[in-house]
């Protein structure tokens, strides 16, 4: 049967005091879940930062290692060549052999300025490598503190709030979906969540912007769904709050 303009405004406005209800709700978890999410995005960042500290300090770890090797390596080869002095027949194999050991003597000095470096380094990486471990510490300690938060208003409310949703969907189930489309929409891009709203001293309750007389007339008669000019929301006439809690901004 064919729903009167009365009776989709009477569905529509008992749907907007459902999700008024569920709006109060979440209102008292306030910035708790987005506060949360921060929290969590900030540990996980952190946790990928010191992993990437962590390869670096390894990485400067091994290139030590393998210019102290380096350092062993020359060295063991200057012995080899300062033997073979003693064995030289000329001139020209005694230049040879002395220059082999400068260079020799030459990749030392430029090794242990390596190290040098790499440990400067390593000691630099080292204090933000801890500060980003006391930092992570911290930001689990908050997190686990807000969500212990979170969980417990959540616990408090979670009931009533299933029951809310639970009588939203069955009064959702009253309504055309063309004027349910057009609900959601409203409700989306309201500050406060009010697609339907009543008139209050002459005013839209939604945006507070004055509704002339022909047109509060009009309301009143429920022969169309009429919406404020100024911000789109449905308006309905006090027929509808008697007997229900009045739907007031959030």
């Amino acid at each position: 049967m064919e729903q009167t303009v009365e009776q989709k405004l009477k569905a529509l406005y008992e749907l907007q005091t459902i999700h008024t209800q569920v709006d109060k709700i979440r209102q008292v978890r306030g910035e708790l879940p987005m506060e949360v999410a921060d929290l969590e995005d900030e540990v996980a960042g952190l946790g990928t930062r010191i992993e990437k500290i962590k390869a670096e300090l390894d990485e400067l770890e091994d290139s030590i290692v393998n210019r102290k090797n380096l350092i062993k390596d020359c060295q063991a080869n200057i012995k080899k060549y300062e033997a073979q002095l003693n064995e030289v027949k000329n001139n020209r194999e005694y230049d040879a052999i002395t220059k082999e050991i400068e260079i020799q003597g030459l990749d030392i000095q430029v090794s242990e300025k390596k190290i040098k470096e790499f440990e400067f380094e390593i000691q630099n990486k080292t204090e933000i490598y801890e500060k980003a471990l006391a930092d992570l510490e911290e930001r689990k300690k908050d997190l686990e503190a807000k969500k212990a938060e979170l969980d417990n208003i959540t616990s408090e409310t979670e009931k009533e709030e299933d029951e809310l949703n639970e009588k939203a969907e069955k009064a959702s189930e009253q309504i055309e979906e063309r004027l349910l489309i057009a609900y959601s929409r409203l409700r989306q891009s309201a500050k406060n969540g009010l697609a339907v709203v009543t008139i209050q001293r002459d005013s839209c309750a939604g945006c507070f912007n004055q509704i002339p007389p022909q047109r509060q007339s009009d309301i009143r008669q429920h022969k169309k769904i009429i919406v404020c000019e100024h911000c789109g929301r449905i308006l309905i006439d006090d027929a509808f709050v008697n007997g229900t809690e009045e739907v007031e901004a959030v």
